[in-house]
């Protein structure tokens, strides 16, 4: 980065406004994500007890989002309503999504559970990454891990309720337990389809700029192109490391129930609550990370985070007591913050052009919804060929492996972006000395 872009960085301010409203729309949708994540597993192995088939039917989604998610991105990138590009997409499928998960725990049958999840997961993914466009349609580039480590703590912030809903509610009603997230998801995305002004952005605004000046019409297709016409090959391992983070981190989550049960001999109920105290510990690291990544870099506090991540899981892996299995998974839920909080700013950052960003958040979720469907199912496969017991020494070789992808990162942000983020702080600016002048 140049001494001016740090310069700017350094000056940018945080549209705090925004960055809580695109916090709670992220709670929205992770408050059926995770609940999915920690129940839908047990509600599968009432059917088989493969767990490379449970960790394959829990990628079923992620396979979904690797054709839906992208193309939402571009087709909300090119959107132009009076509510904005992105908000109307959440205002129709939030309701949708919440009546397929509603439908989970009524299945009857296994055919019945899997077209339930299937319906699920088409209409979430469908506008899963929209939400997460809102954060560098809001903010400038030097404020985005910021923002992002924001809206990062309301997605701990649904683990720890999915966790209290498993502690007290599952074992007593499980299809009220379901109804809880769901009921939050529309609540919370209607409260910020009514608030949160998208329109008014600097990415909107600039969008709607560039379509009057006959600019800015990228194809999806001249989007990926560009990607891998780039000399500069950092984009393409950001996406592999992320496949790989991404994996090793799924396979944690959708594989802890049975592991627990299977394992520390714990109720179904107890162990969809272990992510709990991880939970914690992710939102204790995440804000903490975000200000000191905006400062000191985003490829070192992720190599850092995924090296702690890696220890967690050996932690977990060395002492399989109830204790040490939560001591791994707080270590390995504060690494992983690391991790979350920057992927994809990184992406948002090498972005060729502000105007693609719901594209790259899509490209994003592709790299992250393949490394979530091969990731438990690779790992459940290790175990079904071992024992539960190995689950966690399975996670720690693919976390190496994402480990190693991002030194080969070499840079954080493009041209266009740093651009971007120079005139945007000019607008900012201008607009303070005319309110001043007023």
């Amino acid at each position: 980065m140049t001494t001016s872009a740090r310069g700017v960085t350094q000056r940018a301010r945080l549209n705090t406004r925004a960055a809580m409203l695109v916090a709670l729309a992220v709670f929205a949708q992770e408050s059926v994500w995770n609940f999915y994540d920690a129940q839908v597993p047990a509600s599968i192995a009432q059917h088989t007890t493969s767990a490379a088939l449970i960790g394959l039917l829990m990628g079923v989604d992620n396979i979904l989002g690797i054709v839906l998610q992208p193309l939402a991105g571009h087709l909300s990138d090119r959107t132009r309503t009076r509510w904005g590009r992105r908000v109307p997409y959440l205002v129709i499928g939030a309701p949708v999504a919440a009546v397929f998960f509603v439908l989970i725990p009524f299945a009857g049958s296994f055919g019945a559970l899997v077209v339930c999840m299937f319906l699920f997961a088409v209409v979430a993914n469908a506008f899963k990454p929209l939400t997460d466009a809102l954060t560098p349609d809001f903010q400038v580039p030097g404020r985005r891990s910021l923002a992002n480590g924001i809206a990062k703590v309301a997605t701990s912030l649904t683990i720890i309720v999915s966790a209290l809903i498993s502690l007290f509610v599952v074992d007593r009603d499980l299809r009220l337990a379901f109804a809880i997230p769901a009921i939050l998801l529309v609540c919370a995305m209607t409260i910020v389809a009514l608030t949160i002004r998208e329109t008014r952005s600097l990415g909107y605004q600039r969008a709607v700029a560039e379509r009057a000046n006959g600019v800015g019409g990228w194809s999806f297709r001249g989007v990926v192109g560009e990607l891998f016409r780039d000399r500069d090959r950092s984009r393409i391992f950001l996406l592999l490391g992320i496949v790989a983070t991404a994996g090793t981190w799924a396979a944690m989550r959708s594989q802890l129930t049975p592991y627990a049960m299977e394992v520390l001999d714990v109720s179904r109920g107890v162990a969809g609550s272990l992510t709990l105290p991880g939970g914690i510990g992710f939102i204790a690291a995440a804000i903490p990370f975000a200000l000191v990544s905006d400062r000191l870099g985003r490829r070192r506090m992720v190599r850092l985070g995924l090296t702690v991540m890696v220890a967690g899981c050996l932690i977990a892996f060395a002492l399989p007591t109830l204790e040490m299995t939560i001591t791994g998974l707080v270590v390995a839920a504060i690494g992983y913050a690391a991790f979350s909080v920057n992927g994809v700013v990184l992406m948002w950052n090498l972005a060729p052009s502000g105007s693609v960003v719901g594209a790259y958040t899509g490209l994003y979720a592709v790299a992250a919804a393949v490394g979530n469907s091969l990731g438990p199912a690779l790992i459940g496969g290790l175990v079904d060929l071992t024992s539960w017991r190995l689950l966690f020494l399975h996670s720690s070789l693919v976390g190496v492996a994402g480990l190693a992808l991002f030194f080969f990162v070499r840079r954080e942000i493009s041209a266009g972006q740093e651009s971007q983020q120079e005139s945007q702080q000019e607008s900012q600016q201008g607009s303070r000395q005319g309110r001043e002048t007023s």
